[in-house]
């Protein structure tokens, strides 16, 4: 109701039934977050599928005792409170941080490893070591959401691989696929289903995420989520906050109902089959 009302004075929403608040995220600011929004989402959508297919892999393959303490380890996070684990990010990737400590300490041993080959004076690696901006930028954003949503993709795609009949594979080796064409031909088709539901299930938080982007953007890579919290708390715009709000409800619905469409799809052409 409020995404189509309007203030009337500091506390008060009159419902005028007016799609002006709607109107407004078409203007170019609000385009730019929502596009800012979803390509940071989806990048870290990506990532969080090319590195969890493999572990999710290892540890359908894994023997039962060690199956129970991988993904003991792929649950350990959850039990961690996430404003922690966002702060702790914070000291990883500062500018003195863990992981710039790391980079550098790679720097000087490259840089050694140079000079003992004679070629240090070439000033390959540059005369000293620059480090990573990554808080307020959208990098650090992005690495911030893949490190919490690195669970929520290996685990469907886990359940996924774990029910797959192995002897497709192993006719595939046998008629001559190499372990490239078995592994695009055979494997990622058997484990499209989790692929997908690991995307949905990893894309859509990505989108309302509102903790990470405020603590690792620092202000300057704003998602639509820190927008919607400013019209609440700061703006006092309930309308264009409860608009927003709602537009990112659609979007969840448009994909849980590709979603649902396509394995209705599916099921229809194999009752023919």
């Amino acid at each position: 109701m409020y995404s189509f009302g309007e203030n009337v004075s500091l506390v008060d929403i009159e419902t005028t039934w007016t799609f002006d608040n709607y109107a407004r995220i078409f203007k170019p600011e609000i385009m730019t977050l929502l596009w800012r929004t979803v390509w940071i989402s989806l990048v870290a959508t990506v990532v969080c599928l090319i590195v969890g297919f493999p572990v999710a892999l290892v540890i359908a393959t894994a023997s039962p005792a060690a199956k129970a303490w991988l993904l003991l380890l792929i649950m350990l996070p959850f039990w961690t409170n996430l404003l922690i684990r966002t702060y702790s990010l914070l000291n990883i990737l500062g500018t003195r941080g863990r992981l710039n400590e790391l980079l550098g300490w790679l720097w000087l041993r490259c840089n050694d490893f140079l000079s003992f080959i004679g070629a240090g004076e070439l000033g390959l690696l540059g005369e000293k070591f620059v480090p990573i901006k990554f808080l307020g930028t959208p990098s650090g954003v992005v690495l911030g959401i893949i490190y919490v949503s690195l669970p929520f993709a290996i685990l469907p795609l886990y359940s996924s691989l774990e029910r797959m009949d192995r002897s497709y594979l192993e006719a595939s080796m046998d008629l001559g696929a190499g372990q490239m064409q078995t592994f695009f031909r055979i494997l990622v088709p058997l484990a499209m289903p989790g692929i997908l539901t690991a995307f949905i299930i990893t894309f859509i938080p990505a989108l309302g995420q509102f903790l990470i982007p405020d603590l690792l953007g620092r202000g300057q890579v704003d998602m639509v989520a820190n927008v919607i919290q400013r019209q609440f708390k700061g703006a006092n715009d309930w309308p264009f906050g409860s608009a927003l709000s709602l537009m990112l409800l659609y979007v969840t619905f448009i994909l849980l109902a590709l979603r649902a469409f396509g394995d209705a799809a599916k099921a229809r052409r194999e009752s023919i089959r």
